[in-house]
């Protein structure tokens, strides 16, 4: 039997879906999640729920599926530690770092692939399944036909997005909300950048959308085939979404789950009916029911982008146009409903709201979102205020304030009272991650020899056969190729006689394989390798699958993460000896990931556009523009190809500058990266003099190279120790200044 699993991003949502329905729940904790936005469970209430829904047979994930710094793998083991104690159904992880230190310290922990781990092919999913991986969250850019094959060729454990909002870059590969500002989408901190407004440049002047917001999924029309496919779980999307929307939309999936053997039509217009209170975005099946390949990079953009779609979900109730304090009534009946799960510090206003078409209700759920894009919050309405003059009023959350939108998400109506999970009185659940000491564990010493393949210098990566001839100026010991439509032909078929051996030659494999290109391209690596192309830049897991037992090296590509000694280890366990830094890596994590005495198997990226996000589709025709900007006239720039679209920052992510302090530090292998961009003589000029004489060059980023992943946590620990020192100065001005009064 098809299992039905639901969000549950607070109490209240566990309630919503076991209610109507759900086989199983996902959370998140206060670390180490990808909705760190959301609520997540206190440590009270997680050991609760875990047996309250074992009493009832249902079953509880827990989402675990960031990347982690090298600083906090203490944290981490103690957290898993404490995971193995409690006994939830299996955790939902992205870092390798989670999958070694289980196999060496927690076997019992029954381990599920994030979709933020780029499983989307047979290959990955052997290679996973032969690492004790029980259950594969496949990516959501995947078809019928191709969920199909990997079903029938590994028979492995699959769950599927059936329902929720979409992210439109490929998944676990968007590095845009990081590149803005440190707030990483591999580290549960995404921050939407797809889904602001842009401003274009086009022909003749400029136009202006949401021109990467994409539609929310919603795939009941497609259930019954996906059962016949044999998945095993279909999840639904939405631990920021209100208990009201989880309800309703496990309500109208487990309807057709049950029902669509007896009468299939008239089951799936039964579950449509339910989801009529969903005022979500527009809905999209995305990758469901292109023929083939191209058809699918073709025509996905229309079924999945709307630029006139504003990026915020629900209908648009309009703006906040005055605020006032709310009664204090209103907080003491908050704190009276919600006992001990109530928030203390949570604050309310009053809001009045202008240019919406619909009055909200008590009982109505809205969205808030801050208009410079920093924040948005759902919340239940519990009071409304009209004046004599017909002027309405509100309560919203603390912290917005005039300009901010607000839309409807579910109205009254479509509300219920759910039978409480938890027990009222949660005294006695106490457990928590204790003070455990991780285990001291080294990245293997280098051999000698072992990194013959591997020399210092410069390297440079291209994306195009004539970029091979332009890079000579930098006299590079290495050039990486990025295999793409291009390249490939070139080299498969001999067409270019090029200016550096094979020897001198790595092949970078591009970090999306899905189950309609593997095939291929297990047939062009062995004929690759046959032709004396022996080292590969690997960067999804299914290409280490192909090759691991191939006489080949392989180098682990940038979006093979290692933020960590232990995600490093685990690849090493898979016959990988050298590792590309992270573009959205740090100098401290860096450093304190690999000691002195390894800091040889390290390539630094010192120049390169990265691909902000990457979409599994060209561009609509009438997307006929390059560089666009948002609201702080932020520059970038959009390749439409044939192996899908690319967005790139306009500004370089540059350390090129840093490369003496680099390589004193032992890093002596360092990488200019050209790809998705045309190498020019000047830019060769410019970068070579920057490392020379340690000169920056201008209009350039640093991506998180100085400061590091934004932090909530070291703000306020910065704002903390700001106010101390403060005080401090404070003090001692006081004293100085009493000792100078004369009595």
């Amino acid at each position: 039997m098809v299992e039905l699993l639901a969000p549950a991003g607070n109490v209240e949502s566990i309630d919503a879906a076991i209610g109507e329905g759900a086989d199983a729940v996902y959370l998140g904790l206060k670390s180490f999640n990808a909705r760190m936005r959301t609520t997540n469970f206190a440590w009270n209430q997680f050991e609760a729920a875990v047996e309250s829904l074992h009493r009832l047979n249902k079953k509880i994930y827990v989402t675990v599926n960031t990347v982690c710094e090298e600083k906090e793998t203490e944290r981490l083991y103690r957290f898993l530690s404490y995971l193995n104690e409690i006994k939830p159904d299996g955790l939902i992880v992205q870092d390798y770092a989670i999958m070694r230190m289980a196999q060496e310290f927690f076997p019992d922990l029954e381990l599920h692939a994030s979709t933020q781990m780029n499983v989307e092919s047979t290959n990955a999913v052997r290679l996973l399944q032969n690492n004790g991986v029980k259950r594969m969250v496949l990516a959501r850019e995947l078809g019928l036909s191709e969920i199909q094959k990997i079903k029938n060729e590994t028979g492995a454990e699959l769950e599927v997005f059936v329902h929720g909002a979409l992210c439109v870059s490929e998944s676990g590969l968007c590095l845009f909300s990081s590149f803005l500002g440190g707030k990483s989408a591999n580290r549960g901190m995404c921050a939407q950048a797809c889904r602001r407004f842009y401003t274009a440049e086009v022909p003749g002047g400029i136009k202006q959308g949401y021109y990467f917001s994409p539609c929310d999924l919603q795939l009941i029309d497609q259930i019954p085939d996906l059962i016949e496919a044999g998945v095993d779980s279909f999840k639904i999307e939405g631990r920021m979404k209100s208990a009201e929307y989880v309800g309703s939309v496990v309500a109208a999936y487990r309807y057709v789950i049950d029902h669509y053997k007896e009468d299939k039509k008239g089951a799936i217009a039964t579950g449509k009916r339910i989801l009529s209170s969903d005022f979500a975005r527009t809905k999209t099946t995305y990758w469901y029911g292109f023929e083939n390949l191209s058809d699918g990079i073709e025509n996905a953009a229309s079924k999945i982008l709307n630029p006139d779609q504003a990026g915020g979900t629900g209908i648009y109730l309009g703006k906040i146009a005055a605020t006032k304090p709310a009664p204090k009534e209103l907080v003491e009946a908050y704190r009276k409903n919600a006992g001990d799960q109530a928030d203390m510090n949570k604050t309310f206003l009053m809001a009045n709201l202008k240019g919406g078409s619909y009055d909200p209700d008590p009982g109505d759920s809205i969205r808030l979102h801050k208009k410079d894009d920093s924040g948005r919050v759902s919340h239940k309405i519990r009071s409304v205020e009209v004046e004599d003059d017909g002027k309405r009023w509100i309560d919203i959350p603390g912290g917005f304030s005039n300009g901010d939108n607000v839309y409807l998400l579910q109205i009254k109506a479509g509300s219920k009272r759910y039978s409480h999970i938890l027990p009222g009185d949660l005294g006695r659940y106490r457990k928590q991650p204790k003070d455990e000491l991780l285990p001291i564990m080294d990245i293997t010493p280098v051999a000698n020899k072992e990194l013959s393949y591997f020399p210092e210098g410069i390297y440079a990566q291209i994306s195009s056969i004539p970029d091979v001839f332009a890079v000579q100026g930098l006299n590079p010991v290495r050039v990486i190729i990025e295999y793409n439509s291009e390249t490939s032909y070139d080299l498969l078929n001999h067409k270019t006689v090029l200016p550096f051996s094979k020897k001198q030659i790595y092949i970078s494999l591009d970090p999306f394989c899905t189950p309609m290109q593997e095939d291929d391209l297990y047939s062009e690596l062995l004929k690759l390798i046959d032709d004396g192309y022996t080292q590969f830049v690997v960067n999804n897991l299914a290409h280490i699958q192909m090759l691991k037992k191939k006489d080949v090296h392989m180098i682990a590509g940038p979006y093979l993460y290692t933020f960590n000694r232990w995600a490093v280890s685990w690849l090493e366990n898979q016959n990988i000896g050298s590792f590309i830094m992270p573009y959205e890596n740090s100098r401290k994590n860096l450093e304190a990931t690999f000691d002195e005495n390894v800091r040889a198997r390290v390539l630094v990226p010192v120049f390169a556009y990265p691909a902000l996000f990457r979409m599994r589709f060209k561009l609509p025709s009438d997307y006929d523009f390059t560089y666009f900007e948002d609201k702080e006239e932020e520059v970038f720039k959009v390749n439409s190809t044939k192996d899908g679209s690319f967005v790139m920052p306009e500004q370089p992510f540059c350390i090129a500058d840093k490369v003496k302090f680099i390589t004193s530090a032992g890093f002596k292998r360092l990488l200019i990266d050209f790809s998705k961009t045309k190498v020019t003589r000047s830019q060769i000029k410019a970068i070579s003099t920057s490392m020379a004489k340690g000169q920056p060059l201008p209009d350039i980023s640093r991506f998180n190279w100085k400061d590091g992943f934004y932090s909530p946590q070291q703000i306020e620990e910065y704002k903390a120790a700001n106010e101390r020192a403060a005080a401090r100065a404070g003090k001692k001005n006081f004293y100085k200044s009493s000792r100078g009064k004369k009595k």
